[in-house]
């Protein structure tokens, strides 16, 4: 009797074991979602001036293609590479036409290492140098997806189609908020060249770098590369308004944004009995601006009280200028607390004391990182947050307090040593 039981249970058992497995499974439910392979596309200067022989013994265009191929070799599996070129085409004099040379040689994709490099063992230096036209349609190859996104111009000269000035051309592409990054690389340059590149890199975000030898290429070529499939945190794209009440509501995390000159922007926070609001903001000078000039995050109430500002000011010595604050909100001080609100919403304004020259053009604005992290609150009476000397009014308490007994002191000390000295 037992063995039959046994037998019967062992039977259903098996018959359960079936059917789920024969069940649909949720797995990719559960699955985290794919993210996007990171997207690079690299712009070859092709013009004449590539002809030059002055890289390790060899001409320009052949120390850039020795570097291309040993980088195809390199790439990692998971990005998708694109090739495009500028002046690699048209011969002739006319400037309109010489202006618009700019394909794109190898699409962005997944690589054919074969494909890529026969595609640029056929490049010659041609003519002209549209650094301008080749950006805008680079940033086109690589619309599309929240992937990281980073264009690699290597140029051994200045663009020669103004007055499409292509650092113009890189702000407009930052202000979009695609985050797109151009690193630049100058071969050889010279002082305009330098000043061209290393504008076009700060204004994306990204960085210039001269090279003077094929090494050096390849290196910082394959370095790039590698940096996009190894991301940093990406900013989130948001847009402050000019009052609390219309602002964004921010959780914490990084943000990026682009500001006027002397601009102010609101953004709000939901800060819970208990945490602390730590706030930052970086706003950089992504072309010439006048020496003096500051930043300010302030954190107010929606009534507009001020509850803790951070300030700095710079005299030309930076391009970036920071500032900073925390606000702890005190915890609920019994349960006969739970009827007030659970959070308070705080209004961060981020404001601006930049000007430019006259020549300077103020459109797109300045760009701002802002970081916002939501931490539990100071528990710690060894915090300076803990006494609330981020308030600013218990420091200047404090520090009034350490003058007036540093004061009775020496007083004290001045008339003893007074009356020692005329006993004596």
């Amino acid at each position: 009797m037992i063995t039959r039981k046994r037998l019967a249970a062992g039977v259903c058992g098996l018959l359960a074991a079936m059917t789920v497995a024969l069940l649909p499974t949720p797995a990719a439910a559960d699955e985290p979602e794919a993210k996007s392979p990171p997207k690079v596309e690299l712009t070859l200067d092709v013009s004449g001036s590539m002809r030059a022989r002055d890289i390790d013994g060899q001409s320009r265009m052949a120390a850039a293609k020795q570097a291309f191929n040993e980088v195809l070799d390199a790439v990692p599996d998971d990005v998708q590479l694109g090739i495009r070129t500028l002046g690699a085409n048209y011969r002739g004099e006319d400037r309109k036409t010489g202006c618009k040379d700019t394909r794109q040689l190898y699409p962005v994709g997944p690589l054919d290492r074969t494909e890529a490099k026969t595609a640029v063992a056929t490049l010659a230096p041609t003519g002209w140098t549209p650094i301008g036209p080749a950006l805008l349609g680079a940033a086109d190859d690589l619309k599309g997806g929240d992937a990281t996104r980073r264009i690699v111009l290597i140029t051994d000269g200045e663009d020669t189609c103004a007055p499409l000035d292509p650092c113009q051309v890189a702000r407009d592409i930052a202000a979009k908020g695609i985050h797109l990054t151009v690193d630049t690389l100058g071969l050889l340059p010279n002082a305009k060249t330098r000043n061209q590149l290393s504008c076009i890199a700060e204004a994306t975000g990204g960085t210039y770098t001269s090279v003077q030898h094929t090494k050096e290429l390849r290196d910082r070529v394959h370095q790039l590369v590698d940096r996009a499939a190894h991301p940093v945190v990406t900013p989130e794209a948001t847009e402050g308004a000019q009052q609390c009440a219309d602002a964004p509501k921010l959780k914490a995390g990084l943000y990026s944004d682009r500001e006027k000159f002397a601009e102010h922007r609101w953004y709000r926070v939901d800060v819970r009995p208990g945490q602390e609001l730590r706030a930052s903001v970086s706003i950089a000078a992504d072309r010439a601006v006048n020496k003096d000039y500051g930043v300010l995050l302030r954190a107010s109430t929606v009534h507009g009280r001020e509850i803790v500002r951070g300030a700095e000011a710079g005299d030309g010595r930076t391009d970036v200028i920071s500032s900073g604050l925390r606000y702890p909100k005190a915890p609920l001080a019994s349960s006969d607390d739970t009827d007030k609100p659970a959070t308070e919403t705080v209004c961060l304004q981020v404001s601006n004391s930049f000007s430019a020259p006259a020549s300077v053009k103020t459109d797109p604005g300045l760009p701002v990182e802002l970081t916002v992290d939501l931490v539990d609150g100071p528990s710690d009476a060894s915090d300076a947050a803990f006494f609330g000397l981020g308030h600013g009014w218990w420091f200047l308490g404090a520090m009034v307090l350490t003058g007036l007994v540093a004061g009775l002191l020496w007083g004290w000390i001045s008339r003893w040593r007074v009356t020692v000295w005329r006993t004596n």
